[in-house]
């Protein structure tokens, strides 16, 4: 069986030039194709982009700049809120270096039995690791507004605080004890005034005479209602007198009323060790006898 012959593709001049053309010219097309695809898009190299107008603004940036404000422009008081997150948040938040965190109730609870005046105080005079006012100045934030963060913290974490009364337009904000706290103004004492009581009373308690204690075995006083009545005129009524830092006024018998129901000897327990922020014995060193003595005659002043 014989097989048919095999005919050359090629069988013209013609056909053999267009073949030689199509040879160099397809491969310089496709060649052309690729680089226009690859470039198609723009490729930027490593600072290429140092000379861009936002980076060289950014670095003739000025480090420092001033602020200027018109001293006459009504303030505008920052909220509890904004005050904690700028400010507090940084150890309230994680309960960093001992600081009661942010809505942990077990952690402000006995706190909040201290009372709203006795944070506030704590806010401003500092304790612990925490720097008075959180380490502002009174420039940047006012008692106000620091009283505003403690009620926001604390209201967040199971107390039930009244929020702060703003202070009148045009009067400056306070700085250190003299602004007021808003339990103070609904207790009815205006809130210069219980601040500079407080003041009154914490430079009292530092300059409580120190009193020797008696000799172990020694007599009690041979008049413990006088050496009661003048231990309280010596040193108890630097709170007591005026009812500043929470201290049951003197011969108010509502706020002694709530104290009462305790028994005397737990009544003298606080007196003799201290509770919230009134320091054991009221900071003095009289004997046990003489501090129950004082306790007694504040005690009979309001029977």
């Amino acid at each position: 069986m014989s097989e048919a012959p095999h005919g050359a593709p090629i069988k013209t001049p013609a056909q053999l030039i267009a073949a030689v053309i199509a040879g160099f010219a397809v491969p310089i097309v496709i060649i052309v194709l690729l680089a226009v695809y690859v470039d198609n898009s723009t490729r930027t190299g490593a600072g290429t982009d140092s000379l861009s107008e936002a980076e060289v603004v950014s670095r003739i940036h000025p480090l420092a700049q001033v602020e200027i404000r018109d001293a006459n422009a009504p303030r505008v008081y920052k909220s509890g809120e904004e005050v904690y997150k700028a400010v507090c948040s940084a150890c309230h938040a994680s309960g960093a270096a001992g600081a009661p965190k942010f809505t942990n109730t077990a952690d402000w609870a006995p706190r909040i039995a201290q009372g709203f005046d006795t944070l506030w105080h704590t806010a401003l005079s500092g304790k612990g690791a925490m720097p008075p006012r959180g380490g502002t100045s009174p420039d940047d934030y006012s008692d106000f507004e620091i009283a505003r963060a403690v009620v926001y913290m604390a209201n967040n974490s199971g107390a039930n605080f009244p929020e702060p009364a703003q202070p009148a337009a045009g009067a400056p904000a306070a700085s250190g004890a003299a602004a007021a706290s808003g339990a103070a103004a609904a207790a009815g004492a205006s809130a210069a005034s219980a601040a500079q009581q407080a003041a009154a009373a914490v430079a009292a308690l530092a300059s409580v005479p120190q009193t020797a204690a008696p000799a172990a075995g020694g007599a009690q006083s041979a008049d413990a209602s006088q050496a009661g009545k003048a231990l309280y005129q010596s040193v108890c009524q630097a709170c007591h007198a005026a009812g500043v830092l929470n201290a049951p006024k003197f011969g108010d018998k509502e706020a002694w009323a709530s104290r009462l129901k305790d028994p005397m000897d737990t009544i003298y327990n606080y007196a003799l060790h201290g509770k919230g922020a009134m320091p054991p014995k009221g900071g003095s060193n009289a004997s046990d006898a003489d501090v129950k003595a004082a306790v007694d005659y504040m005690v009979g002043a309001v029977k």
